[in-house]
């Protein structure tokens, strides 16, 4: 089953009178339980491609499908609902709430999800002990290291099991060890529930774990390796 696909999909940005292509034509498809890399300078379209699969941009001409359901053609509501059910985002900005602490961010999802207390307290401290956070659980993020917070949106996005993980520069803010042990933990997500991951990256240790990854350039998919 194709989780992603793009048709000839452009996007611009705008910027008073200057106007820069992020997007040129990409077309694209991502099959389930795939785990995908995507590498390119800064400002190569990687994450634009990424917040276009994610639904949190439109293109400007092309059609993007996730799970054969056109994004763009979903109303604010539906769009919520379905990333809710489906998708996990990893920020470069992290986007943790302030005012809950990381056991609470990681517990957030499962709420909107309307999942029981005790089974979020399970899997709520299943993760925290993943990611290495048990220790600072009841720390709100102003009280977090860079690295901790990356841990703590990283434990977020995966918590609810979604089909369809969305990543931009996962281990960015991590240390190697640190990063290698995420890697390892969305590795056996991949092979135990076929989660499909894409990860936008500069970190050749993250396109390791990628048997595909694609090189992005001026808004196009210039290369393509397969292992």
């Amino acid at each position: 089953m194709m989780v992603v696909s793009l048709e000839q999909v452009y996007k611009e940005y705008k910027l008073g009178k200057t106007t820069t292509t992020a997007l040129n034509g990409i077309s694209l498809q991502l099959a389930e339980g795939e785990m995908v890399g995507l590498m390119g300078p800064s400002g190569s379209g990687k994450t634009t491609l990424l917040n276009l699969m994610g639904g949190i941009d439109f293109a400007d001409r092309g059609r993007v499908f996730v799970y054969e359901q056109a994004l763009a053609e979903m109303s604010d509501r539906q769009l919520a609902a379905f990333r809710s059910r489906t998708l996990g985002f990893i920020f470069q900005s992290f986007n943790l709430i302030p005012v809950l602490t990381a056991f609470e961010n990681m517990e957030y999802p499962l709420v909107l999800q309307g999942m029981a207390k005790k089974e979020r307290r399970r899997r709520v401290e299943a993760m925290l002990t993943a990611v290495g956070l048990t220790a600072v659980k009841n720390h709100r993020p102003d009280e977090l290291s860079g690295g901790q917070r990356q841990r703590v949106a990283i434990g977020r996005a995966l918590i609810t099991r979604p089909k369809l993980v969305i990543a931009d520069e996962p281990t960015g803010n991590l240390d190697q060890k640190t990063g290698k042990a995420i890697m390892e933990l969305m590795k056996q997500l991949n092979e135990k529930e076929k989660t499909t991951f894409v990860l936008a990256t500069h970190d050749p240790m993250v396109v390791s774990y990628t048997p595909r990854v694609l090189y992005l350039r001026d808004g196009l998919i210039v290369r393509e390796e397969v292992r």
